[in-house]
């Protein structure tokens, strides 16, 4: 049973030692693919506000030329009703027509205002659209910056990584599941990614809260797998202090 446990908590202290190695490579690139996201997600966003611009302006030139159209409608109608006027046969006629040309008079004037109004919003979609294409320009720079900075970087660990990653795949095959899965879960939940640690000076080598002799036995003896009772962290060992 204590080769067991024993070959156990060596297993796990070598999956942290490849996972704490890693974890410093991936320091060393600090927040770059964090603020690299960051930057690909807004350049999306102002990508899809330059396409909704462009659209709206696509929509405000269709409007116009269905107005400019209505127009043309009504200066046909204009004609053909004045020149129904030389033929009317009475007065009451005559008013009529003259109230019809009056009405499309009125179209014309209610759809030349409608293109006016609809120049002055394209004349604003162009003013956003040029002002967003000048930011996204900026940060299409910027993400080239960040992009090439974190390339560096990764290009120069990428050889230790890829290492690292395989030796952790074969190392996370010699421990069982659930305790892999611990393992994992603790991780996650501390802040310097130690799982694993061995008690240090009387003290748990993760919290640093101390370990009462008693225990520091039963973690030495091997017997089972033994967690911190402050932070949950496995105590793999005591070393052994030299004097």
């Amino acid at each position: 049973m204590e080769s067991t446990v024993a070959s156990k908590l060596e297993a796990l202290l070598k999956l942290q030692s490849i996972d704490s190695q890693l974890d410093e490579i991936r320091r060393v690139r600090g927040d770059l693919p964090e603020e690299v996201q960051d930057l690909e997600d807004e350049i999306e966003g102002y990508e899809v506000r330059v396409r909704k611009f462009d659209d709206e302006v696509a929509a405000l030139n269709d409007a116009i030329a269905q107005r400019k159209q209505a127009i043309k409608d009504s200066e046909s109608l204009i004609r053909k009703y004045e020149d129904q006027q030389q033929n009317v046969r009475n007065n009451r006629e005559y008013d009529a027509i003259t109230k019809e040309i009056e009405l499309q008079k009125l179209e014309i004037q209610v759809s030349e205002k409608k293109i006016r109004e609809a120049h002055y919003q394209i004349e604003q979609k162009i003013a956003e659209i040029e002002g967003t294409k000048h930011r996204l320009e900026e940060r299409r720079k910027d993400l080239d910056n960040k992009k090439h900075e974190l390339d560096q970087i990764v290009s120069e660990s990428e050889e230790e990584e890829n290492k690292l990653s395989t030796e952790r795949e074969t190392a996370s095959h010699d421990i069982e599941e659930r305790l892999l899965s611990a393992y994992n879960r603790i991780r996650k939940n501390v802040r310097n990614g130690l799982a694993v640690v061995q008690v240090k000076r009387d003290a748990c080598g993760g919290c640093f809260n101390t370990v009462p002799p008693q225990r520091q036995a039963d973690i030495a003896a091997q017997k089972k797998v033994i967690v911190c009772e402050h932070c949950g962290r496995i105590l793999a060992g005591v070393e052994q202090r030299v004097f």
